[in-house]
């Protein structure tokens, strides 16, 4: 049994790491269409469209929105993986238009294998998190699993007319992106190596709060955020739930030191290489492969993409009305 004072190493102990660890998208949507929900004029945004949480209008102005997700280490150091995993969480609100009022934990723990004072910590970051956002923590629900997972359900509120959602693009809007990506490749390359990469944790627990905030404040109403199926896959479900095509500048999306070298000595997760797959088919290209692997790459807790220019965050595209192609990057 591994001890609190041996070396511990979180992401060894799962098969994937993070938001990579998802279901391949294409197999997620083929499953999910078999489904039949119960639905009403009052769900605001529900199944459909893949967005990034569901909104119910509970009275005439108000909207309760409300999401989970949960993910294996992405990170060894536990605190750091619990900071990540909340921030990740309360982002599906921030993406939304919403603001957090109270997350309730989902933990999965090997106690046979890691102690569960190692788990504190995971339950200690993600508490922090939710200090420093305002929100409340109520609880939780915990089982014994083969693999550590962490992630949170949250709560939260919103106008119900000011919603931010991946269907409500519009051609002629730029198309802003507040964090840069290579989350995934860095990740790889840290489950691989060990090596920390500063900036990525940094990223990885930045609140998306000031973005939302800043897009319902220019009057955008169409985003989305970008976490495990990459940029290509988000925006993919955006145009498509608009109705539009997206046009990406691929020299003007920001990326983190080392991203690049990362990909070129090969640390790139299973779950890239089945985004990029998947986007494919309706993806016109005039870039290398390992430029749309980058675009493709699988984030965790990445930034907010928001139809519309955000003072102090880079534009890397527009939308356009609908082409053959639904993203062009060139």
């Amino acid at each position: 049994m591994t001890t609190t004072t041996s070396p511990l190493r979180l992401t060894q102990y799962a098969a994937g790491g993070g938001c990579a660890c998802k279901v391949p998208p294409g197999e997620l949507e083929r499953v999910l269409g078999g489904l039949s929900l119960p639905a009403g004029a009052d769900l605001l945004v529900g199944l459909e469209n893949g967005d990034d949480a569901a909104a119910v209008r509970i009275d005439g102005g108000r909207a309760v929105i409300v999401t989970a997700d949960f993910f294996t280490p992405v990170v060894d150091a536990p605190y750091d993986w619990g900071r990540i995993a909340a921030t990740n969480a309360l982002s599906d609100v921030y993406a939304m238009g919403g603001t957090p009022l109270v997350a309730v934990n989902l933990l999965s723990w090997p106690r046979q294998k890691i102690p569960f004072d190692v788990a504190a910590e995971v339950l200690r970051g993600g508490a922090d998190v939710c200090a420093a956002a305002g929100t409340f923590v109520g609880g939780g629900h915990t089982v014994d699993d083969p693999e550590p997972k962490y992630g949170q359900a949250v709560t939260g509120l919103a106008d119900a007319d000011r919603l931010l959602r991946n269907d409500a693009g519009e051609a002629g809007l730029p198309l802003t992106l507040t964090k840069p990506l290579g989350l995934g490749v860095l990740n790889n390359r840290h489950k691989a190596t060990g090596e920390r990469f500063e900036e990525a944790v940094a990223t990885m627990t930045t609140l998306n709060r000031e973005a939302s905030v800043a897009a319902l404040a220019t009057g955008a109403r169409c985003a989305t955020d970008v976490t495990g199926f990459g940029l290509l896959g988000h925006l993919y479900k955006l145009v498509r739930a608009s109705g539009l095509t997206a046009v990406v500048e691929a020299a003007a999306v920001p990326y983190l030191d080392g991203a690049r070298q990362a990909l070129a000595d090969g640390y790139v997760p299973g779950g890239s290489r089945r985004n990029l797959d998947w986007v494919r088919p309706h993806l016109r290209s005039s870039v290398s492969e390992d430029e749309l692997l980058l675009l493709a790459d699988a984030q965790t807790s990445g930034g907010l993409l928001v139809a519309g220019e955000i003072p102090g965050f880079p534009v890397i595209g527009e939308l356009v009305p609908a082409r053959e192609h639904a993203i062009e990057v060139r």
